[in-house]
């Protein structure tokens, strides 16, 4: 059995469960999430507490689903209770982004400026070159970010590019500094 299914996922107030036909709905203030349980996995409601089991434990199919299916219905609680964001720095002279309603333009050294459309359910913000993408749903916004960041990954020469907001990225010596050593 998974070690982050033995723990439960306690449900806070104005946050209600709904479970029908391997349907788990999560509804909040915000809005309602739904995740379809996989064949073998129990979803168990104890007052405050979610449980989440498999049908024999001996199955090891439905022991690899138990942890995921946890974790994705305690992803669903946290972003109807408070959502998710991810910010992306932008680093690069003359690099900009800017929003307008729901899309956001990056000026990035093309000829020409990317534009992208939020999804549904997917907000942007831009503040001192840090664009921030937020939402209800973990895994959409680490989707969007994620295709904002592959249209100009950082490069390890002089860093430009756009890159998580904690994200390390490893230099390289260049040129100039191999030729030196290399006498």
């Amino acid at each position: 059995m998974s070690k982050i299914a033995k723990k439960p996922i306690v449900l806070k107030e104005g946050i209600n469960i709904d479970l029908k036909e391997g349907i788990v709905k999560v509804v909040g203030p915000k809005v309602e999430l739904s995740y379809k349980i996989s064949q073998g996995v129990n979803v168990e409601i104890d007052g405050n507490n979610l449980w989440v089991s498999q049908d024999r434990t001996t199955d090891k199919k439905t022991g690899a689903l138990l942890g995921l299916t946890h974790a994705l219905i305690a992803n669903m609680v946290k972003g109807v209770e408070s959502g998710f964001e991810k910010k992306l720095e932008l680093s690069g002279v003359g690099y900009r982004a800017q929003v307008s309603g729901d899309t956001l333009t990056l000026s990035l050294g093309f000829s020409h400026p990317v534009v992208f459309k939020a999804p549904q359910d997917i907000n942007f913000a831009v503040s001192e070159g840090i664009i921030t993408v937020s939402g209800l749903d973990k895994g959409l916004v680490g989707n969007v970010a994620s295709k904002i960041r592959d249209v100009r990954p950082p490069e390890p020469y002089k860093g430009k590019g756009i890159k998580y907001q904690n994200e390390k990225i490893r230099r390289k010596a260049g040129k100039a500094a191999k030729a030196v050593g290399a006498k």
